[in-house]
C-alpha cells in the first residue's frame, strides 16, 4: 500500500495557475499601457515593466511579442539591458504625479493626515524616479 499525500494539490495544477494569473495580469498592465500611451493621465512605462515581468515567468512566446513590438519593445529593453528610462517617459510621470497627484490631495482629499500621507508617498516616487538613471535618446 502507497502512502501518498492525498492532501496536498498537484504541483502541475498550482503551476497552471499561476502560469495563467501572470498571463492575465501580463494583459492587464500591455492594456493599461496602450491607454497610457493615449491617454495624457496614465504613464506608459511602469505598466509595461510590470507586463513583461509577468510574461517572462509565464509565456515566453508573449514576452518575445512584447519585446518586438516597435512602440513598447524599446521601453522595456531599455530597462532590461541598461536599467534606465528615457527622459520623455520620465519627465512626463514626474510631471503626471505633480498634477495628478497634486490635484487629488489639494481637492479631494479631505482629512489632513491623509493628505500628508499622499503627499510624502508621491514625493518618495518623485525622488525614486529622479534618481533611477535616464537615457538621453528616446526609445519610445
Amino acid at each position: 500500500m502507497s502512502l501518498q499525500n492525498e492532501n496536498r494539490p498537484a504541483v502541475g495544477a498550482s503551476l497552471r495557475v499561476s502560469r495563467w494569473l501572470l498571463l492575465a495580469t501580463g494583459f492587464l498592465f500591455v492594456g493599461l499601457a496602450a491607454l497610457g500611451a493615449v491617454l495624457p493621465v496614465l504613464p506608459t512605462t511602469p505598466f509595461l515593466l510590470v507586463a513583461a515581468a509577468c510574461f517572462a515567468r509565464s509565456s515566453p512566446r508573449f514576452y518575445e511579442w512584447l519585446l518586438s513590438n516597435p512602440t513598447f519593445g524599446p521601453l522595456i529593453r531599455e530597462w532590461r539591458e541598461r536599467r534606465r528610462i528615457p527622459r520623455r517617459a520620465k519627465l512626463a510621470a514626474i510631471v503626471l504625479i505633480a498634477m495628478v497627484g497634486g490635484t487629488s490631495v489639494a481637492f479631494f482629499v479631505p482629512h489632513p493626515w491623509l493628505k500628508l500621507g499622499i503627499a510624502a508617498f508621491l514625493t518618495g516616487l518623485v525622488v525614486w524616479l529622479v534618481r533611477l538613471p535616464t537615457s538621453e535618446g528616446s526609445p519610445a
